[in-house]
């Protein structure tokens, strides 16, 4: 181990963790800082039926991304990346597109420990640079939007279409057979979907997607992997 993988393991990693999981730990007290205040200052208590039925449809139409996004970000954002992204919000449309250009800028593979240190950069420019700009935003954006055409306003929502086709392409370059396999998959999921073949499962059109094809992006990547490794070896020997 060189002094530079030595000094990530044990001196980078650690502090990283550490402070990540102070951040986060705040981030829930300063998340539940206003219902608290409500209940301790003011005695203002929600009845627990509707504490349940909250969750219940707050859970059934997003409780699978708790753990897809996760998992599915985590090899773009690495360890650090990923205390920053969902403490700070907005990661599918801008911490990981952020993230992932700056590596392609480096010339760094994701995964990597470099990959790691410069998705971590990558992402804190966005998120000063997405603050300040989100501050204007909320102070000038309705006055703004209203003096702008029609035909404008509407463009602005193919902005995330747009922005999640040009990742689908730059990742996709890398790994063509399994970026045309998987998007094959997913149209004609979608269009199970949309036809009610799913309807039997509660919110199918909510998860089974994004659930499905990630993880039979992971499967299909391990299986590529496994028959690669094998091949290496075989002809080694």
């Amino acid at each position: 181990m060189d002094e530079k993988q030595k000094f990530f393991n044990e001196e980078y990693m650690p502090r990283m963790n550490r402070i990540g999981k102070i951040t986060g730990f705040l981030g829930v007290v300063a998340s539940f800082a206003p219902a608290l205040v409500l209940a301790v200052v003011y005695g203002i208590l929600p009845r627990p039926a509707a504490l349940v039925t909250s969750f219940i449809s707050i859970a059934s139409a997003v409780g699978v991304l708790w753990f897809v996004e996760p998992i599915s970000y985590f090899p773009v954002l690495g360890p650090v990346g990923t205390y920053m992204a969902f403490l700070s919000g907005n990661i599918s449309n801008m911490r990981v597109p952020c993230a992932s250009m700056a590596q392609v800028s480096a010339g760094v593979e994701p995964g990597t420990e470099k990959g790691s240190v410069i998705a971590t950069l990558g992402m804190a420019v966005s998120i000063v640079i997405n603050t300040s700009v989100l501050t204007v935003g909320v102070i000038l954006g309705s006055s703004v939007l209203s003096m702008m055409p029609e035909t404008v306003t509407e463009a602005l929502n193919y902005l995330l279409p747009a922005l999640f086709g040009a990742l689908l392409m730059q990742f996709g370059m890398k790994q063509k057979k399994l970026a045309v396999t998987v998007l094959i998959y997913a149209v004609l999921l979608n269009v199970a979907i949309n036809a009610g073949i799913f309807n039997w499962l509660p919110g199918a059109s909510n998860y089974l997607g994004i659930l499905t094809s990630v993880f039979l992006s992971i499967a299909i990547a391990i299986v590529t992997f496994k028959k690669a490794h094998k091949g290496e070896s075989e002809a080694e020997k």
